[in-house]
């Protein structure tokens, strides 16, 4: 067996071995050598090698969006760990567990001009559940913190830092470990929840007579069946899912902004809940945020082991468990006999949003939405689809999905910035057959995904090229000048052609429904290599189609 000659990266790489971090993406660099021959040297790692650092975090992000278990990212010193901030910042938000070890130069070669040389130590500070600030020796305090910020990865699902500096000679190996490192073993303090804590709430959800669900983001099938058909059942209860929340049933409603954006301040008045309980990650819909602020229910509670965020300013109760144990211990304490009219008449306006929609989709020229709406039908059972941010996840929510897919998207800081090397990341670990779409500035933003020697050949990339940010024009500062082509809309003459022939992706293009109807299925019959498939819109059309959309639902 080949181990690094020194003993604080073998500390690193037995910790890591010793609490199941199993997974670890490294971006190539000298410093880092002791960790990247020790991880790569040993079979009980599965190793990747990204060389573009933003990219490669990203990537490791989609590995532990799906794993649900924390990833090892492992950069050399400098820069290097700078890129990396976007997709932390994603994991800190999003609550996906990574662990960045970064390799430095001793302290006493910092900020006296040495090369490749920077402040690493708490660099992320304000997104990092636990920052480790190793010392250059093997020690019991450089084990500890090494536990301690692995045990917070695990157990708080969120982003740690330990920063791990080496002098040179750093690629010398040894057949045997020279050191034995302490393990702390992870205590987990779990809040259990009791009947007593629940009555005084269900006395409250017993008396009113309108209540609203709102779900954010959620891994598949994480919600059990019982829970939802109650919910589904109660007459009183409204259940508003997002596409991200990967939770189904005919009674929910999941297309939310098509359902409210045409409301009357009577409609707001009435659908005004007395009680909002909400569980799932980021909310998409700003529509659903604005209701609720304006037209603030009586009682907030959120649902979360972790976090709970007052995103209404209404927040009144954090219930500090899963959603699954809350309702497990609350549905038996409510008395279900309520009557009332609230869940029907939101399922007329459903009704009624349903065939306005299907009239209007039939309706509108080749554009984005039109689109959105043949590539969501088009999607294969038991599928993932991966969606970029800015316009993409937005009109993916106005789209009815077929439940047997699962959907995700980088809503934690809901940037733009690793939309690719995500998707990328999550289909490698997935194994499933994964979809992914995206928009033309968002796909070239993050082009250096396609760098990578891991893309499985049934990853697919739908990119929508409309020749610039079309989200602009549909934003209340849109006006046509030079300014906003330039600096709002980025427009461009840009196309994947060349990119996908260098990547050796397999490329095909549409340009109006026809060709479009025709690519997709050839898209999907082919898994001999990744595909690219180019869609062009018009660049200047979309805006009013989406805008009248939600003027024709009335």
């Amino acid at each position: 067996m080949i181990y690094p000659k020194i003993p604080l990266a073998q500390s690193v790489i037995e910790i890591c071995l010793a609490k199941g971090i199993s997974t670890i993406v490294i971006s190539p660099g000298s410093r880092n050598a002791p960790l990247t021959i020790g991880f790569s040297s040993r079979p009980e790692f599965d190793c990747y090698s990204i060389a573009d650092e933003r990219s490669a975090a990203f990537f490791a992000l989609g590995l532990a969006q799906q794993k649900q278990t924390p990833v090892a990212l492992v950069c050399s010193s400098g820069s290097a760990l700078l890129n990396y901030y976007p997709a932390f910042a994603e994991a800190f938000y999003s609550q996906i567990p990574l662990i960045v070890l970064s390799a430095d130069r001793p302290q006493s070669k910092i900020d006296i001009g040495d090369g490749q040389t920077i402040r690493q130590e708490n660099v992320y500070a304000n997104h990092s559940l636990y920052n480790a600030n190793l010392s250059e020796q093997a020690s019991s305090e450089n084990d500890a913190k090494i536990n301690e910020a692995i045990n917070t990865a695990i157990d708080k699902k969120g982003p740690v830092h330990i920063n791990v500096p080496f002098e040179e000679p750093l690629y010398e190996t040894v057949d045997s470990l020279s050191i034995i490192p302490e393990i702390t073993a992870l205590v987990k303090n779990e809040v259990v929840i009791t009947t007593s804590e629940l009555r005084d709430a269900a006395e409250i959800w017993n008396q009113a007579l309108k209540k609203m669900i709102l779900v954010g983001v959620n891994p598949p099938g994480f919600v059990k069946q019982f829970i939802s058909d109650y919910l589904a059942n109660d007459p009183t209860v409204i259940v508003l899912t997002e596409t991200t929340s990967n939770l189904h049933h005919p009674s929910f409603i999941n297309n939310i902004d098509t359902i409210i954006t045409p409301f009357t301040k009577e409609d707001f008045d009435y659908f005004q809940p007395d009680i909002l309980v909400t569980f799932g990650g980021m909310i998409v819909s700003k529509r659903i945020k604005a209701f609720f602020r304006n037209y603030k229910p009586t009682h907030h509670w959120h649902i979360d082991p972790l976090r709970a965020y007052d995103t209404f300013s209404a927040l009144t109760k954090h219930f500090e468990v899963c959603p699954n144990d809350f309702f497990e211990k609350f549905i038996p304490l409510l008395d279900g006999t309520k009557e009332s009219e609230y869940a029907t008449k939101m399922a007329s306006v459903v009704a009624l949003r349903n065939r306005r929609t299907a009239q209007y989709l039939e309706e509108i020229p080749f554009s984005d939405f039109k689109v959105f709406e043949k590539v969501i039908q088009s999607l294969p059972t038991d599928s993932q689809l991966q969606v970029s941010n800015s316009s993409a996840i937005r009109y993916a929510q106005l789209i009815d999905i077929d439940p047997s897919i699962e959907v995700f998207c980088n809503r934690g800081t809901s940037g733009i910035d690793g939309s690719t090397s995500t998707a990328i990341g999550a289909a490698v670990a997935s194994g499933k057959p994964t979809v992914f779409i995206t928009g033309d500035i968002g796909f070239l933003y993050d082009s250096n995904a396609l760098w990578n020697n891991y893309i499985p050949k049934n990853f697919k990339i739908i990119l929508i090229n409309n020749g610039g940010g079309g989200i602009f024009r549909i934003l209340p500062g849109h006006k046509e000048t030079p300014v906003f082509n330039t600096f709002f809309e980025t427009a461009h003459n840009l196309t994947a052609a060349h990119m996908a022939t260098m990547y050796q992706l397999k490329y095909s293009t549409a340009n109006d429904e026809q060709s479009l109807v025709n690519a997709l299925k050839l898209l999907y019959e082919s898994s001999e290599k990744p595909a690219i498939l180019e869609v062009f819109t018009p660049m200047t059309v979309n805006d009013k189609i989406l805008l009248d959309f939600f003027k024709k639902l009335l």
